[in-house]
This record gives structure tokens, sequence and C-alpha cells, in this order.
């Protein structure tokens, strides 16, 4: 299996005010067949009913809380940005789950959308961002990377 993450898929309970929290946030999104595909970076965001996800991984739906033990990241190209991020989100529907604070690392906070599903905000230097918002994980063990 090569080492790539092609799209992420967050189960909703209600595809429009799940699209509508995006869209919010300033992404565009694209509804096809009762699924909205946002690119994002390199990768795709997909939001998709939580029930048909549920069924077509082959699972009963029983975590009606949107937590799977799972947390999207967001890495921005500054602490500010953090701070930025996270009241936008609160004020496009979300909820602040941790707020804005110095890390190890640099800065980071945390919010859910409707759905429940976290996402992480942060800053961290040592995870360059290019121009177009890939990050790059950079070898912290030398030959770890090979």
């Amino acid at each position: 299996m090569e080492q790539r993450l092609s799209l992420v898929t967050l189960g909703v309970a209600d595809l429009d005010r799940a699209r509508t929290f995006y869209e919010r946030l300033g992404w565009r999104g694209q509804e096809v067949e009762e699924t909205v595909f946002f690119q994002a970076g390199g990768i795709g965001l997909v939001l998709w009913g939580r029930d048909k996800v549920a069924a077509d991984a082959g699972i009963e739906d029983s975590n009606a809380d949107g937590f799977g033990g799972i947390m999207v990241a967001h890495n921005v190209r500054s602490a500010d940005e953090v701070d930025e991020l996270l009241l936008a989100a609160e004020e496009a529907g979300g909820r602040i789950t941790h707020p804005a604070r110095a890390m190890p690392f640099g800065r980071a906070g945390a919010f859910a959308d409707p759905d429940g599903h976290l996402w992480e905000v942060a800053h961290n230097p040592g995870f360059p961002l290019d121009r177009d918002g890939a990050i790059t994980i950079p070898d912290v063990i030398p030959g770890a990377g090979s």
C-alpha cells in the first residue's frame, strides 16, 4: 500500500447543515448524489450521510455522537491564525472543544463541527507548509523517512 491519504469522509447527520458549516468557513464544495466533495489541498474531504458511511463500511452505526477516535488536523502558517480559525469555526456553528494554547511544538486548539467531528487547528513551525498548503513531515529521526 502506498503511503497516501486520498479522501477523508465524514459521516454527517444532516448534509445541508454540514455543508453550510464548511461553506461558512470559506470552503467550496460540489454536491453529487447526496454527497458533498471539497478539494482540500492534495486530498478530498467528503460529507456523506452517517448511515450511508456505516452501511458502505459494513458496520452498524452505534456511535451517534460523531466521535470515533479520529481528529482531523488543519495546520496554519502563524500562531495568530489558530485563534482566528477557531473563532471562525465557532461563528460558523462549530463548538470550541479546546481553546488555543501554547504547546511544545507551537500553538493549537480544537473544535467540533456540528456532527461532533473533531478538528485540531495548529501552528507548528517544524512542519512547514508549501505555498499550496501541503505539509512536509520532517525526518525527526535520521533515516526514518527512508
